[in-house]
Formats: C-alpha cells, sequence, structure tokens
C-alpha cells in the first residue's frame, strides 16, 4: 500500500514511529510491508541462529528485520530480512530513535512471490549504490534454493547459485549447511 501524495523524511519517521507495521520510504512514498508466510519466517529464524553462532567470536553483527537500513543512493529506508555488518555500524541518527544502518556489507532477502522480482532487480540496484555492500544473498521460500551475489569490482557480480543437490554454502565467512538454513520449512 502506497501514499498517493510525496511525505518528506521527517514525515516518513514521524510515520514509522506512530505505526503498528513496517513501513519503508522509497523516494517520497510510504510503502506498508506485509506480514511474512511460515516458510520465510523460519527460513529467516535458521539463518539468524546460524549465522550468530558463526559470527559470535568474531568482528561482525548480525541485524534483523528490525533493522532499518539508509539507500542514500536511491533515497529509500528500507528493512531488509537480515543483514551483517563486519566494521563498526555506523548509523544516521532519526529523530524518533530508530537508527538508520549506513553501512550494510551483507544483505540478505528470504523471497515471496509477491517481492522477488523487486528484491532480484530493483533493491538490488539500489543496494549497489551503498559504498560498504558487498553480497546480496537471496534465499527462495518455495524450495531449497540460495542465490549468493559477490561483488568483485564496482561494475562486476559474480552470482552463484545453490540448490538441493549441494551440501554447503558460503555467506560472508561462513560456511552454512543448506539443509540447516531450510531445516522444519514445510514448503506449501
Amino acid at each position: 500500500m502506497q501514499t498517493s501524495t510525496s511525505v518528506t523524511v521527517e514525515e516518513y519517521f514521524d510515520l514509522l514511529q506512530k505505526s503498528d507495521v513496517k513501513l519503508e520510504y522509497h523516494a517520497g512514498e510510504v510503502v506498508a510491508m506485509a506480514g511474512a508466510q511460515p516458510a520465510h519466517n523460519r527460513i529467516a529464524a535458521n539463518l539468524i541462529y546460524l549465522l550468530e553462532g558463526c559470527l559470535r567470536s568474531g568482528e561482525c553483527f548480525v541485524f534483523t528485520s528490525d533493522q532499518l537500513i539508509k539507500i542514500e543512493g536511491c533515497q529509500k529506508y528500507v528493512f531488509p530480512d537480515l543483514v551483517i555488518v563486519c566494521e563498526t555500524p555506523v548509523y544516521e541518527k532519526a529523530p524518533n530513535g530508530l537508527d538508520a544502518l549506513e553501512n550494510p556489507e551483507i544483505i540478505i532477502e528470504v523471497l515471496s512471490d509477491s517481492t522477488e522480482a523487486y528484491d532480484r532487480l530493483e533493491k538490488f540496484d539500489c543496494y549497489k549504490t551503498i559504498p560498504s555492500f558487498r553480497e546480496y544473498v537471496l534465499v527462495s521460500s518455495k524450495k531449497k534454493k540460495v542465490e549468493v551475489i559477490k561483488k568483485l569490482s564496482e561494475a562486476e557480480w559474480l552470482s552463484h547459485t545453490y540448490n538441493e543437490n549441494d551440501t554447503t554454502l558460503q555467506i560472508g565467512e561462513c560456511s552454512i549447511a543448506l539443509a540447516d538454513i531450510y531445516h522444519k520449512v514445510m514448503f506449501g
């Protein structure tokens, strides 16, 4: 659902503070985020558990879908499913106390029918404008399939798709069993 009139960033943060649902800001438009299906939620929970376990003793931080990130190059504020930062997190201080992360390094999106095209195209193009962004992970919620896209240079990205024939995949510095990502996930 989108607003019919353009709003400022300040107005967006006011709306966000008062809202019972997640709202994203897309260059003057406010977009309400729909709730996720059980498979999506289970996959995200598994990834948090697996990545936090892998990264706990290091310098990296794992953030959940409640962490707002700023995409200055596209004038957007969005809530990815998971974010990893291995440097000191940098935040834009928001007036309502919901600070927006400015230096995500790895962004993970669990795909749904309604968001897959947007996540793959427009959102990815926007993420690429973030200087710290170096890896994008797209996780299917319909079947055992994960695509990991790594930055090789400013203009070049390398994509590798993992499916049920693969046993492990690499997300950042973590080697993760594909079966663990989909542990107790029931596809419907």
